[in-house]
């Protein structure tokens, strides 16, 4: 798969202080090799590949203080029209659109309940090239304690539906809950539901802490790969539990960043 439809998450990549450990430690645990870009305004910005082809990238934060963290991108045809879209709607821009090379155009936002996103206009990257097979993005999540005004953001900035009780999504394990498939909502773009939305699923969630997107990675086993995340120095927020949509683990790797793994049941 070489692009996605506008109003899809189309990449993912993780902002870290420690470039060079994220390497070995997300090579290691799915396979991934790496292609660092050769310019110096980059950063050492890597994309990592999967049988040769592009499924997620890292590089430095854009500031000392960012904590590591995971970003979904969602492919756009016109960056600057979304960031219409987004202050329109009560969002923030966190950064305006700028062309990175002639790779692509992108902007940070933040919703109202402060999940950052991004969105990709794809030039010479077209965004990942290889999704929901193994060591490959699977499935993005947003996790909020405002669904309704989520529902309400979303619909404004990218067109997205929301359709309720969608039974074939997973529920994030990030903040420990059991499936609940009453809470959770999919993201209907077109034809295809191309994300998801739940609340999150502890009493224990502060109410001061910001939303956020979860990513997932497919894997074959997620019990071997959270034990193997471990054994790389990260750690398992939530181990292995079953869902309908298949096992579940949510980790963090050796700098804190979150990131979630999913094996899908045999179809």
């Amino acid at each position: 798969m070489s692009s996605v439809p506008p109003g899809t998450p189309c990449w993912a990549d993780l902002a870290t202080p420690g470039l060079t450990d994220a390497r070995r430690f997300y090579s290691e645990l799915f396979g991934w090799t790496t292609r660092i870009a050769p310019q110096p305004e980059a950063a050492g910005y890597t994309t990592f590949l999967l049988d040769g082809r592009a499924v997620a990238g890292a590089g430095p934060p854009a500031a000392a203080d960012q904590v590591p963290i995971w970003s979904t991108y969602v492919a756009t045809d016109h960056a600057d029209l979304v960031t219409t879209r987004v202050e329109a709607a009560g969002g923030q821009v966190l950064v305006a659109p700028f062309d990175v090379f002639d790779q692509g155009r992108m902007a940070v936002f933040a919703d109202p309940a402060g999940a950052v996103f991004s969105v990709w206009q794809p030039m010479a990257h077209p965004g990942a090239e290889l999704f929901d097979v193994p060591g490959a993005m699977s499935w993005n999540e947003l996790v909020t304690p405002d669904p309704e005004g989520a529902k309400v953001f979303y619909e404004l900035v990218f067109g997205w539906r929301p359709e309720e009780e969608q039974p074939a999504m997973p529920v994030t394990p990030a903040t420990g809950g059991d499936f609940d498939r009453t809470s959770y909502t999919g993201w209907r773009c077109g034809e295809r539901i191309v994300g998801g939305m739940t609340p999150p699923l502890s009493d224990d969630f502060p109410t001061d802490l910001p939303a956020y997107w979860a990513v997932y990675f497919a894997v074959c086993d997620a019990d071997a790969t959270a034990a193997r995340a471990a054994e790389l120095g990260g750690s398992v927020l939530v181990p292995p539990r079953h869902t309908p949509q298949g096992r579940l683990a949510a980790l963090c790797d050796p700098q804190g960043a979150l990131f979630s793994v999913i094996a899908r049941p045999p179809r």
